[in-house]
């Protein structure tokens, strides 16, 4: 079964943090949003990265990068009252709801997404 990653799962596995082993444990079965995509790729350009060593990095990862559609774009637009006293992006609304629309798991570093119910399993890598 595919995980839906959040851009700061991935970004634990890039810089080696803490729930790395985690997130490389599910890396080869995983999907990420195009919204969290370029979220890591921008982490990664301001860490000094070039672009497309960026790209190169991301696609090397082998995850499914889903587009951020319109059924998907409605839902993180609709999910936002209940996640606005959070402070949740658009990047993790889009994480969220792309869990929900896929009926899968999500992985996140972010702990504030352990005090919500989306109907979905998410699971804090640390």
């Amino acid at each position: 079964m595919s995980i839906i990653l959040d851009s700061s799962a991935v970004l634990a596995l890039l810089w080696k943090e803490p729930g790395a082993k985690i997130v490389a444990k599910s890396i080869g079965r995983s999907s990420i949003s195009a919204v969290n995509a370029s979220e890591v790729i921008a982490k990664m350009v301001d860490r000094g990265i070039d672009g497309a060593t960026a790209e190169r990095v991301l696609l090397t990862l082998g995850m499914n990068i889903i587009s951020f559609d319109a059924p998907t774009s409605i839902l993180a637009g609709q999910i936002r009252h209940t996640t606005k006293s959070l402070g949740l992006s658009l990047g993790d609304r889009s994480c969220i709801a792309l869990g929900i629309i896929k009926k899968r798991k999500v992985l996140t570093a972010d702990r504030a997404w352990a005090k919500i119910d989306m109907g979905i399993q998410i699971e804090l890598i640390r």
